[in-house]
């Protein structure tokens, strides 16, 4: 099962509490300024956050009563005390530069990398499995068994793009980005970040582009070159997690006159997305209803030329094909996102 980064989370209601001023944000107004016409899906609201840099302009102090809830920002990063003298936690999320602090993490294998073999344990313990289908398969009444997962306690924010550009992101600096972090060598968290460094910078199919963003404006810079600027984002939504048994409602092919453009969410100390885009992968909004009456408005991708891939991939495992022979498609998880021309 895919493991999210954990950069000391915010409290649920501190993010809230802290942009009451609903000022916009640099990253909010960038995104407005480059796709004016284009809602943020909320794969990525939920990834704009302020950040201590921000703060340092917006001075913030939330109270409630006595002993209760204090909230300060200042140039130390952002400080929550919970409850009175007996009962207080502080959380402490970025230093004054902005950069996050702390990280934990566990390795994981990434099931939208389409160079690498499966492995037994994702096989029988990645919910992703269940996200893997045939393109013939997908048409209203249909039924499939699901499982959509989100992720666990607050996700970190994204960088603003000049603090990201400024950090290490490579192979050959992996020392100066353990150390940046407090990562110790050889650990969990190490191996993680080596991973997704190293996937970053592998082996690509052939007449695939990709790209890994380390901010959401260097992602919208990469999905509008491969696009234009009437490029939209699109992400899945579900209102409940756990595998379950779904009924396919509707059916929608979203613009494919271009590429598509996708971008899978990576195991890393703040957002990295590792995004690529073929010729031969088209993109369906597909409303699907679950047992009990849950919901999920999901996005699905299918790859029409599979004949590069892995033979060992998790897909031709799942689904009993081999390369090349089929259309492959899967849902995306919450935190994924699709980008395609609106024309």
């Amino acid at each position: 099962m895919l493991m999210e980064f954990k950069i000391l989370p915010f409290i649920a209601f501190l993010s809230v509490a802290i942009v009451a001023s609903h000022a916009a944000l640099p990253q909010e107004e960038y995104w407005n300024s480059v796709l004016p016409n284009t809602p943020m899906p909320k794969a990525i609201k939920e990834l704009v956050q302020p950040t201590s840099e921000w703060q340092d302009d917006k001075s913030t102090s939330v109270g409630v009563g006595s002993g209760g809830v204090n909230v300060n920002n200042g140039n130390s990063g952002t400080h929550v005390n919970v409850g009175g003298p007996s009962n207080s936690v502080t959380v402490g999320t970025h230093n004054r530069n902005g950069k996050p602090v702390y990280v934990r993490v566990a390795p994981t294998e990434n099931p939208f990398n389409y160079i690498y073999a499966a492995t037994e344990t994702q096989l029988h313990d990645d919910p992703n499995v269940a996200l893997f289908f045939l393109e013939k398969d997908l048409y209203a009444g249909n039924k499939m068994t699901l499982h959509f997962s989100k992720p666990t306690g607050e996700e970190e924010a994204f960088l603003p793009r000049h603090l990201a550009d400024s950090m290490p992101f490579s192979s050959n600096k992996l020392p100066e980005i353990y150390s940046e972090f407090s990562v110790k060598p050889g650990s969990s968290e190490a191996e993680a970040i080596k991973k997704t460094i190293q996937e970053c910078e592998g082996t690509k199919l052939q007449g695939e582009e990709t790209f890994c963003a380390t901010s959401l404006e260097s992602m919208v810079d990469f999905s509008t070159s491969v696009l234009g600027k009437d490029a939209t984002a699109v992400s899945t939504e579900a209102d409940s997690t756990g595998r379950k048994v779904y009924r396919i409602n509707a059916v929608t092919k979203l613009p494919s006159d271009k590429p598509a453009v996708a971008c899978h969410k990576q195991e890393y100390a703040y957002p990295v997305f590792y995004c690529h885009k073929t010729d031969t992968t088209v993109a369906y909004r597909v409303s699907l209803v679950g047992a009990g009456g849950s919901k999920a408005d999901a996005v699905a991708v299918c790859h029409r030329d599979t004949s590069q891939w892995n033979p060992k991939h998790l897909a031709f495992q799942v689904l009993k094909v081999k390369p090349g022979s089929v259309p492959v498609c899967h849902y995306l998880p919450e935190n994924h996102i699709v980008w395609v021309s609106k024309n």
